[in-house]
């Protein structure tokens, strides 16, 4: 009997590799890194101090997929869920603590603008057939905010703590639009392309508009 088969979880070392095939400009890498235990792309962090408590996934493991997915899909989708996943808490942070009240602003709309994005790549898992499982936990990779980024921050203050979060969302803007724009050329599925296409547009206007932020050109250079 013929049975259709969900995409298969890439080993680490797999993913490395499909990030080769994703990121064309050769940005992308990864590198061992002293981060606690994986991550789930199922809990982002708290959309406000109030509301703390995570999402509840439901069980995706056995969803069939509703379309072939390639390489470079299941890559992108992989990355791009754990890196705003990770963005978030950086933005989460950013807004309650910021030293400069645009930052703080800037940070709230960008967050909102994350989890709507969220909102739409793990439906995307869940129709390729993939786990929410964080494949890259553990792992550095260029762009994503790690947890000791994540410490960094919180042990800074004021004008420090600005410098820190502008220099780590302009990254997380910056690869992850690279490696979507390398999705919408060699992406296989139409919807994860589509996705791609509408969060490299959104990444476009976040990074002109962090770029105009105050003390935005003395922090990054």
């Amino acid at each position: 009997m013929n049975r259709t088969n969900p995409p298969k979880l890439p080993h680490r070392a797999a993913v490395l590799g499909l990030l080769g095939v994703l990121v064309l400009t050769g940005a992308a890498g990864c590198s061992s890194a002293a981060d606690p235990a994986p991550r789930t792309t199922a809990d982002p962090a708290p959309r406000t101090t109030a509301d703390s408590a995570p999402r509840t996934a439901e069980a995706r493991t056995s969803a069939p997929p509703s379309a072939s997915a390639s390489a470079t899909d299941v890559g992108w989708v992989q990355l791009m869920t754990p890196m705003n996943q990770q963005a978030v808490k950086l933005l989460t942070l950013a807004a309650e603590r910021a030293d400069e009240p645009r930052l703080r602003a800037f940070a709230v709309r960008l967050r909102a603008d994350q989890e709507a994005e969220l909102d739409r790549l793990r439906p995307l898992l869940t129709r390729m057939g993939l786990p929410l499982t964080d494949v890259h936990a553990g792992h550095d990779m260029p762009g994503m905010v790690t947890e000791r980024d994540l410490t960094a921050a919180r042990a800074a203050e004021g004008p420090a703590f600005d410098r820190l979060v502008l220099a780590g969302i302009r990254d997380h803007l910056r690869q992850s639009a690279q490696v979507s724009r390398s999705e919408i050329t060699a992406g296989g599925r139409a919807d994860a392309r589509e996705l791609a296409r509408a969060l490299v547009t959104a990444r476009e206007t976040f990074l002109a508009e962090l770029a105009r932020l105050p003390g935005a050109e003395r922090a990054l250079g």
